[in-house]
């Protein structure tokens, strides 16, 4: 855990991306779908990947299991309501194209219809507590020691120019790929300033953003934040 006090004051700036928010039509998806989501994104945006565009996992809490998230390995799947969401972080000057490009594609996750519906353009806000599911770690190390994995993460965001001064990692998770599977970090930081804010949510952290990775999202504090099993 990395813990310091002092705030810092700073004007607020506009941020030049946005998150698109996917109304979707699908009975089912696979727990881990962000690979196979990606890839038939790519179709309709081949792009994707040196564009600056940013996937959200869908995540959605487990119906067979009361609160708990299904489980794969017994052949249990994702159940997604009317209120779920797919969600893209886009640059704000791509968000039009995008939408039309995407609205109305039925997409195949791994066997599982995915047909995606109208957009709503949600802007960036400068919330200063902010969560990624999934950042990359770089070795085994970093799994079986979290404060390694923080250290990292400090350095990373400095060479950003962001100033660390609380942050926190959770469970570590697995991405499914063609070839080696990614091996991850929740990580949340606290205490940001507005400018910081904008700026972790619209550079992101790490690679392999258009599966996910090192995506933020504004959280309502540090009790909002879920950094065990889903």
């Amino acid at each position: 855990m990395l813990w310091e006090d002092d705030s810092i004051s700073q004007d607020l700036p506009t941020a030049d991306v946005v998150d698109l928010a996917f109304s979707i039509q699908c009975r089912q998806l696979p727990v881990d779908h962000l690979h196979a989501l990606s890839t038939a994104l790519q179709d309709a945006l081949p792009d994707m990947q040196n564009a600056g565009i940013g996937l959200h996992e869908l995540h959605i809490a487990g119906s067979q299991n009361g609160w708990e998230r299904p489980d794969p390995r017994l052949g249990q799947y994702l159940i997604p309501s009317r209120r779920t969401r797919l969600s893209m972080r886009v640059p704000r000057n791509k968000a039009g194209e995008i939408t039309r490009r995407l609205q109305g594609l039925i997409l195949d996750i791994d066997g599982c219809e995915l047909t995606l519906g109208s957009a709503r353009e949600k802007p960036i806000s400068s919330h200063d507590t902010l969560y990624a599911r999934h950042v990359l770690m770089q070795d085994a190390a970093e799994e079986e020691d979290e404060n390694l994995f923080l250290e990292r993460m400090a350095r990373e965001l400095e060479e950003k120019g962001i100033q660390v001064k609380k942050a926190l990692c959770g469970k570590t998770s697995k991405i499914g790929t063609d070839s080696d599977p990614l091996y991850t970090r929740s990580l949340m930081i606290a205490d940001l300033s507005p400018a910081d804010s904008i700026k972790l949510q619209q550079e992101g952290l790490g690679d392999h953003q258009h599966l996910g990775c090192g995506i933020f999202l504004p959280m309502k504090g540090i009790q909002a934040v879920d950094m065990g099993d889903d």
